[in-house]
């Protein structure tokens, strides 16, 4: 069995991109937590609350350098990237607990209106803005060799733009008409763009924990292609599918129709998920009797060899 844990790596100069837009995003976040307590600003808080989702994105995709470069052992057989996936989990809950803060307290401001300070609230919330171009474009540099974690985090910090947007909006209002009604109001529009990213990142990594299968594997289809494009394969069944990091790993048991080249038909399947469905580690279990599970919807008349009964255990692994 190869190393299951293999994926592709950053390269350094990814790795060094990732931790300064990290270290930036991770100190404007505090600053802006610091300027919207003293400030009074709703707006702010609610932008710092959207920096900690780019951060926590950031420090994600570092840990996956670090433990993707951590061999498998005995005890972790699979490697440490499962914590990337804990830790992102973490990160939406605790996402979801400050939206709803923001939102509480922005109710209630509405209701006993808090002065606000604009000059300060305007000074942090620039500085906040040009620390996430800054680190866009950090991240942006790294994008054109197609690393997912440096594209991932580029996004995560282009959307925390419209933050930074909102609290300068809001500052100005206040500094030109005084009306501080506006930062509740844009605090609840930043607080939107931080639930939206941090459901569909707890709603992924708490499928990702349960080992579910891939979003873009089709199972019944996969079945059936199996059928259909490999002719001595009469049946798949007892399919699972789960995702480590970007690795995707399967395990699946095949009724053929016994081979002549055992090991050349349990190469084709492996060679037709790679290419066709990208899972690299698959372990197929042969088997030549029938099977009490329903078919792919294929029936092939039995051949008169097919009168053994063995299983075969074929433990495949592939670097991609």
């Amino acid at each position: 069995m190869s190393d299951s844990s293999h994926v592709h790596l950053p390269k350094d100069s990814n790795s060094k991109r990732l931790l300064t837009a990290f270290l930036v995003t991770a100190v404007f976040m505090v600053a802006e937590v610091v300027g919207g307590l003293l400030s009074g600003s709703l707006a702010l808080l609610a932008d710092a609350g959207h920096m900690l989702t780019d951060a926590a994105a950031l420090l994600v995709a570092l840990m996956a350098v670090h433990f993707s470069q951590r061999k498998p052992n005995a005890r972790h057989t699979f490697g440490y990237l499962r914590l990337t996936t804990l830790a992102a989990f973490l990160n939406a809950a605790a996402l979801l607990a400050i939206v709803v803060f923001i939102l509480w307290e922005a109710i209630r401001r509405f209701f006993e209106p808090q002065p606000v300070m604009g000059t300060p609230m305007l000074i942090i919330a620039v500085a906040g803005l040009l620390a996430n171009l800054f680190a866009f474009w950090l991240l942006h540099r790294g994008s054109e060799e197609k690393n997912i974690n440096v594209r991932a985090a580029a996004l995560h910090v282009l959307g925390d733009l419209l933050g930074s947007v909102g609290a300068i909006v809001a500052a100005i209002v206040i500094l030109s008409t005084g009306w501080t009604p506006i930062d509740p109001i844009l605090s609840v529009l930043v607080s939107c763009l931080v639930l939206r990213s941090a459901w569909r990142l707890l709603k992924e990594s708490f499928h990702e924990l349960l080992e579910g299968a891939p979003q873009e594997v089709d199972i019944a289809k996969l079945q059936k292609d199996l059928c259909l494009n490999i002719p001595e394969v009469r049946n798949i069944h007892h399919v699972h599918v789960w995702q480590i990091g970007e690795q995707k790993l399967m395990t699946l048991h095949a009724q053929v129709i016994p081979p002549h080249d055992h090991d050349g038909l349990l190469t084709r399947i492996q060679a037709y998920l790679l290419e066709r469905y990208r899972i690299g580690h698959v372990t197929i279990q042969m088997e030549y009797q029938h099977c009490d599970t329903p078919d792919c919807g294929i029936n092939r008349a039995p051949e008169p060899s097919e009168h053994s009964h063995s299983g075969s255990h074929s433990h495949l692994g592939h670097h991609h």
